[in-house]
């Protein structure tokens, strides 16, 4: 076993940290501490930021000196770390002086690292899981904190926003990973200023901005395996003393990395941006983008099949003998369906339909108007945008055909208050309105369901924060937002099942009975197919099935009113040392389903309490950065496909309960030469279920769950399904990610070597916690390599990503009418070369 030991100590030996790093003793390490090591893991913590913060705090004067020297050469030359500015706070800050738990991943750094889409972001981010469901679905997960929805009529429990404008709809992030400026990722319910639907936190993009009195530009070029392109540019043009234009684009193309060809890429994306400074005063930046999303989209795997043993009263995993690399249209895969019984029409399933496509295209618009004046700043912020979906997926087992259209409107009011006193404050309102027009078939063979519907919503929000500077080193931060959420609802669900009536030794069997074929409306069904009356019947020929139709209208409205409030307190231990604590509550809209008994949902609730240091030693080239974490849930909603109060498989979403995640993450930066940086971040995330009990109807067989259950003793003909006490799922213990980068001075030339790896312990990627459903521990590494001048005017260089080629199960699904488990994969390994340039 082989490890790499690290003793840091700085220069008046007040502390030091001892690091060791072993690839191969760490997973035997990880479980002796998970069988019950909970106190030293906390008191370790404890223990270490006491110490830093009495180091800290006894060589306040001195490094206050020696900081003002440092932030003086960092003001003509770096020195040291770089500082990375956010506006996480709606304010300009370092991050390292943002009293809040925040990852930033800058635009250079996305670049190297292959980044072109929001599903590849949890490579970066520890706290951050990413799950792609099929068409141009990304759902996020922080921390524990996530849902697996991705339909029109439900919301996101992150707030993804791009350039300062949130985002409804999950599908509306493609196509807008290039020319960034930076990412960033907070944790936690950001219930102020972000307010509904960012219980478990937020995303930012940032492009860059244009540059006044700046000729410039760059243009990436990279080409890999798996006939992989990436084209990514910009130009910045100076319009007048006073303005400029940056136009920018990018290009990605890969072919499928499964060998059905999908899990592909086929995206264009453009970008349009003009700033003015109109006064000294006055500045007015306006913007408008678009992309496009083709190819085949996100494909699965058929896993195995559960079988029902009537005997015994249980269900047996039989695997489907397939790899992962194999898609759902791979020729082996099709004969593989084929095998699968589908016990509601008594045959078996046929191959599915082969055509997988995505045409899925973004548009929008957006500004921001910012105004100094001598009592503060005011910044408005406009935007609309649009939307238009069309994709055919097959994830689980099944094709789902989804024709959507999403317009949004908003518009959000910000005054940053000069200093009264001791105080700072902002004060804000914001408008969002959104319309959603969808239309989706779930073809499944024997059960095909149909939708169709509107949503519009329609919610206000005033906001305001306040610091109170008590001293030149601390600060007291209080923070309310009230928002009005209003939901309106207008849609149907069609459900028609293949239901064989002829019995053979106790089992359906219908063996020429036809199956449903894919369309976007049940108007299309030709002989023997005739549609049913409402909730009613027909004979399928001389088959012995029938063709039943359930009708799920639901036409309603949700109206929320909530106050959510943040307080905080920040200490400046030292010069670079901060000291933070917070309380922030947040909450995520209710919402509506398609399915009966489940036609609407309560909003969820969250409260986070979070303790935090970050700091900055050894002439600023050390950042030791550490956060203790408690989140408490309730009313947690749970998206699924399931069985609803009328018998029909739908999907559908519940308030199931309570949930504690807690946990301590640990951040560290080290230049040890001017050439030599070393980085590693560490959480520990114990996310559980406290209160999760969910319903299903009983039928033929007993639900498929790793859950216990019995027949409810308060609604009849129902099984409750106790998953209390479970890992919460999308949910690792232990992430860990490491990482190193050399340079080499050749002449007046350098060469960049860049490693990283990241290790996860187990979870759950499904929320029936069934044992093919947890993934074990995993590593993925990387390794990038640069040849460039020392000005970085061009540079040419070399990848590997996943150099471990392990496809790692990111979302597990089931095929309910045949009992069959799919999986969706990372990608394997992708190498290949890049070269850009700079002017």
């Amino acid at each position: 076993m082989a490890s790499i030991p690290f003793v840091i100590t700085d220069k008046n030996n007040k502390f030091d940290i001892f690091l060791a790093v072993s690839h191969f003793g760490l997973h035997d390490k990880l479980k002796r501490e998970r069988r019950g090591e909970k106190s030293m893991r906390f008191g370790l913590l404890a223990g270490t930021a006491v110490g830093i913060v009495l180091s800290a705090g006894s060589a306040y004067a001195q490094d206050a000196t020696e900081a003002q020297t440092t932030q003086a050469a960092d003001a003509g030359g770096q020195s040291g770390l770089s500082e990375i500015v956010v506006t996480a706070q709606r304010k300009v800050e370092s991050a390292q002086r943002a009293g809040l738990a925040i990852d930033v991943v800058g635009g250079d750094e996305l670049t190297k690292t292959g980044i072109t889409g929001s599903a590849d972001l949890g490579k970066l981010v520890p706290a951050l899981n990413v799950q792609q469901n099929g068409g141009a679905n990304a759902v996020f997960f922080l921390r524990g904190v996530g849902n697996f929805t991705v339909n029109g009529y439900s919301d996101p429990a992150i707030a993804f926003s791009y350039d300062g404008v949130y985002l409804g709809r999950p599908t509306s992030t493609s196509g807008m990973f290039y020319d960034l400026d930076r990412i960033e990722v907070l944790k936690g319910p950001q219930g102020t200023l972000y307010g509904r639907n960012a219980t478990g936190g937020a995303i930012n993009v940032i492009p860059a901005r244009p540059r006044i009195g700046e000729f410039s530009g760059f243009a990436n070029a990279s080409y890999g395996n798996y006939d992989a392109w990436n084209l990514q540019g910009a130009i910045n043009v100076p319009i007048g003393e006073d303005g400029a234009l940056r136009v920018a684009g990018s290009l990605t193309r890969h072919d499928g990395y499964l060998s059905d060809g999908t899990s592909d890429d086929r995206t264009d994306a453009f970008r349009l941006q003009y700033l003015a400074e109109l006064t000294p005063n006055l500045t007015v930046r306006v913007g408008g983008d678009y992309s496009h999303t083709g190819g085949k989209g996100a494909g699965s795997s058929y896993q195995g099949q559960y079988v029902y043993n009537r005997a015994e009263g249980v269900y047996t995993f039989v695997p489907s003998g397939l790899d992962a690399s194999i898609g759902l249209l791979d020729p082996a895969s099709q004969a593989y369906r084929q095998t699968l019984f589908l016990g509601l029409s008594g045959r078996a399933a046929a191959p599915l339909d082969p055509d997988f496509y995505q045409n899925n295209s973004f548009y929008g618009t957006n500004a921001e108007v910012t105004w100094k004046t001598e009592a503060g700043t005011l910044t408005v912020l406009p935007a609309w945008r649009y939307s238009k979906l069309d994709n055919k997926f097959g994830a689980p087992g099944f094709i789902g055909y989804i024709q959507e259209k999403d317009a949004q409107a908003s518009v959000e009011a910000r005054f940053s208050g000069n200093r009264i006193s001791i105080f700072d404050y902002i004060l804000g309102a914001y408008l969002f309105d959104e319309n959603v027009d969808g239309n989706y078939t779930f073809a499944q063979q024997a059960l095909n369901a149909y939708q169709e519907f509107k949503s519009d919503t329609r919610s206000y929000a005033l906001f305001g924060r306040l610091t109170a500077n008590i001293t030149e080193r601390l600060r007291l931060i209080g923070g309310l937002r009230w928002t009005r959420d209003e939901k309106q609802f207008d849609g149907r669900a069609d459900v028609f099942l293949v239901k064989c009536t002829q019995i053979v030794n106790f089992v359906p069997s219908c063996p020429t009975t036809p199956l449903l074929p894919v369309g976007d409306s049940y108007t299309e069904l030709q002989p023997p197919f005739i549609v049913p009356p409402v909730n009613g019947a027909t004979p399928i020929g001389t088959s012995g099935a029938l063709l039943i139709r359930a009708v799920t209208p639901v036409n309603t409205q949700l109206n929320t009113s909530k106050m959510t409030w943040r307080a905080g307190v920040e200490f400046d231990v030292a010069p670079r040392s901060l000291l933070y604590a917070s309380v922030e509550t947040g909450y995520r809209s209710g919402g509506f389903s398609l399915s009966v008994g489940y036609e609407t949902f309560d909003p969820e609730y969250i409260t986070a309490y979070t303790v935090g240091m970050k700091n900055r030693f050894f002439d600023n080239r050390l950042q030791l950065n550490l956060e203790a974490f408690l989140w408490q849930y309730r009313d947690q909603q749970i998206n699924h496909t399931g069985i609803d109060l009328a018998g029909n498989q739908g999907q559908f979403t519940e308030n199931a309960g309570r949930s504690t995640n807690k946990g301590v993450e640990a951040e560290a930066q080290f230049l040890a030469t001017p050439t030599t940086l070393l980085s590693t971040q560490v959480q520990y995330l114990d996310a559980r279920f406290k209160d999760f009990v969910y319903r299903e109807p009983i039928g033929a067989t007993p639900p498929l769950t790793g859950c216990p259950y019995a027949v409810s003793a308060t609604a009849a003909g129902q099984y409750d399904i106790d998953c209390s006490g479970r890992q919460a799922y999308q949910s690792p213990r232990w992430t860990l990610n490491f990482g190193a980068q050399q340079t080499i001075a050749i002449g007046d030339y350098k060469l960049v070597m860049a490693v990283d790896t990241q290790y996860k312990t187990s979870r759950y990627v499904a929320f029936q916690f069934l044992p093919e459903q947890k993934v074990g521990d995993t590593w993925a590494s990387n390794a990038n390599l640069t040849f460039s001048p020392e000005n970085d005017k061009w540079s040419v260089g070399a990848f590997v990503r996943n150099i471990e080629n392990n496809r790692v199960v990111t979302a597990g699904l089931t095929y309910n009418a045949a009992s069959a488990a799919t999986v969706v994969t990372s990608p394997p390994r992708t190498y290949g070369i890049r070269a850009g340039v700079k002017f």
